[in-house]
């Protein structure tokens, strides 16, 4: 299937994404490494959400479900703080991402038989994670992150020509789509 690369850009984009750019599937490279910085529990989500490791499968799985893959789109919400701790820049930048990331999903599947996203942090959909006691609330809704597949999203970017470092004192949620 050949891709209109422009027009899913310019839909990203008007969707409200800062930035938008093809993803260089090639530079999908699902890296253990990656999931064991996880386990540091920093968002404090490891081993707490269905989407995260180790609930959302191991390594081998996620590279072997991208693998089924042949395109994808990266997207990308910038915002700019006042200093490195402002934390409210850093909320509402993740929130904006988190609505037109969903929006965005939301259309693409109306147009592509299947699409595989990948977010940017933890899955939020319920206010308290079902994990480990019931099954997931909402399977078809529910999206693991770039991380949580192994993802290095700096070195991704990189190689799929999309800055990842947007200057001094500004943050960057970024997420991509696989489309077959």
């Amino acid at each position: 299937m050949n891709y209109d690369t422009k027009r899913l850009i310019k839909d990203a984009l008007d969707t409200g994404f800062s930035q938008a750019g093809e993803l260089n599937t090639a530079a999908l490279e699902f890296m253990p490494e990656v999931r064991d910085m996880c386990s540091a529990d920093r968002c404090r989500s490891y081993n707490k959400n269905w989407r995260c490791p180790p609930a959302c499968g191991t390594i081998e799985d996620a590279a072997k479900r991208a693998s089924e893959y042949t395109y994808g789109l990266l997207v990308q919400t910038i915002g700019k703080m006042e200093d490195e701790y402002d934390y409210e820049t850093i909320k509402e930048t993740g929130d904006r991402h988190k609505t037109n990331f969903d929006i965005l999903v939301a259309k693409l599947k109306g147009e592509f038989d299947d699409v595989l996203p990948m977010g940017a942090g933890t899955c939020t959909l319920c206010e308290s994670c079902s994990y480990p006691d019931a099954p997931c609330r909402f399977p078809d809704k529910s999206i693991s992150s770039m991380e949580a597949y192994g993802l290095w999203v700096s070195r991704v970017c990189e190689l799929s020509e999309l800055p990842y470092y947007n200057g001094k004192d500004t943050i960057t949620y970024t997420s991509c789509y696989l489309l077959k």
